[in-house]
């Protein structure tokens, strides 16, 4: 029995493999048809499948049933009809998603995220700032923009801080204010490790039938080739990523390094006259809120760069709202999924070669400094930092100016 996502795979390939060869009347009949076929629920599938509204299959099937289908060939000129709301209202794409994006959730696995706000309600935002849309027009759009509607009791997960939601905004407002001023902002984070060598890579590839690559039966480590730690940084405002290849610990220093790569390699050139940088990052791991080193080391690039650097960090447990999980690290999983990491330069090909419809371009380094582990930051070191904490959240938010 198939799924519902598979059966609609499979009708939208059925209507993409003879849409062009139809007429407006024809798809109206094809997808009634089709809907008729399933049965209880057909309508709502073909929908999902096709794009053509529930009222069009319905008018089909009601043609298809009375057997009295309409003289009127329904054949308009190209360009006939009328236009889409995201076509004739230029902002209402950029409106929709400042109403979405503060506290849109997504899977750090998925490109997919997801949103628990009404359709209505956001329809009735809209419309108080100037926009005709209907909530159908905007669930319609929701899709498009690879967002989907969820129930209420998926929104909560475990135990949550009472101001996750107002950081999220305070996060979301300091991006926007950041952006609108010309300053970098970017989203950072380690991927999981990945064992170096012939083993597993979850997912499935194109290979000749009976032939799979064939892979080690177990996981452990070699001790030869042993792991990496990818440690991304994803500009927000420009859709690229920078992703550099540790071989050695996963330490503040090794996160610190990567941003600093990135700087001279992109960010600088991406933004020259750039007075400020702001981080968005989660709350533990290397770039933790609570890691000394993290705060020394960044004092250390904002001296050398002389740029104040703004922290905003996610709140515990909620690293998958980071905007690296979703736009950079998902689209990695998926370009080697099925394929063996053998080596460290098929990794950093492999990251190297990620690319979406949406424009992201991602570059990717082989960094191989060694890192130490444990190193302690003495308290005298953290009261010469020049690091000023926000009004809201201090601990979360917080400014490390340059000393230059």
């Amino acid at each position: 029995m198939k799924t519902t996502d598979e059966m609609v795979i499979s009708v939208r390939r059925k209507f993409e493999a003879v849409v062009d060869c139809l007429t407006e009347k024809g798809r109206m009949l094809w997808t009634a048809a089709e809907a008729l076929s399933y049965g209880h629920g057909g309508v709502m599938l073909v929908n999902r499948a096709t794009g053509i509204s529930r009222t069009t299959i319905h008018q089909g099937i009601k043609e298809i049933q009375n057997n009295s289908p309409s003289k009127n060939p329904g054949i308009r000129r190209s360009g006939g009809g009328r236009k889409k709301a995201k076509n004739t209202q230029s902002d209402l794409i950029s409106n929709l998603n400042k109403l979405v994006e503060p506290t849109a959730r997504g899977d750090p696995e998925s490109p997919l995220r997801w949103t628990c706000k009404s359709t209505r309600n956001l329809a009735n935002e809209l419309k108080k700032k100037g926009n005709d849309v209907s909530y159908v027009t905007v669930a319609t759009l929701l899709h498009e923009l690879d967002y989907s509607l969820q129930s209420n009791k998926k929104s909560l997960e475990g135990s949550q801080h009472v101001d996750r939601d107002l950081q999220f905004k305070y996060i979301n407002a300091s991006v926007l204010n950041q952006q609108q001023h010309g300053h970098p902002t970017i989203s950072v984070d380690t991927k999981k490790k990945e064992n170096i060598g012939q083993y597993k890579n979850n997912g499935q590839e194109l290979c000749k039938k009976g032939n799979p690559v064939k892979v080690n039966t177990h996981d452990f480590p070699d001790k030869r080739l042993g792991k990496v730690s990818p440690y991304g940084i994803y500009d927000i405002g420009k859709n690229k990523g920078w992703v550099s290849v540790g071989i050695s610990a996963d330490t503040a220093e090794f996160a610190v390094n990567s941003i600093r790569t990135w700087w001279y390699k992109m960010g600088q050139k991406n933004y020259p006259v750039a007075s400020e940088l702001l981080i968005t990052a989660d709350c533990g791991g290397s770039n933790g809120n609570r890691v000394r080193l993290w705060k020394y080391e960044l004092q250390r690039f904002a001296d050398e760069i002389a740029i104040n650097i703004h922290i905003r960090h996610f709140p515990p447990g909620t690293s998958k709202w980071n905007k690296i999980e979703h736009r950079l690290f998902s689209y990695i999983s998926k370009n080697w999924r099925g394929k063996p990491l053998s080596s460290r330069e098929t990794v950093v090909n492999l990251i190297a070669n990620t690319k979406t419809d949406r424009g992201l371009e991602v570059f990717a380094v082989l960094d191989e400094n060694k890192y130490e582990k444990g190193r302690k930051i003495s308290d005298e070191e953290i009261n010469a930092l020049k690091i000023r904490g926000d009004d809201f959240h201090p601990e979360w938010n917080y400014t490390i100016n340059s000393r230059l």
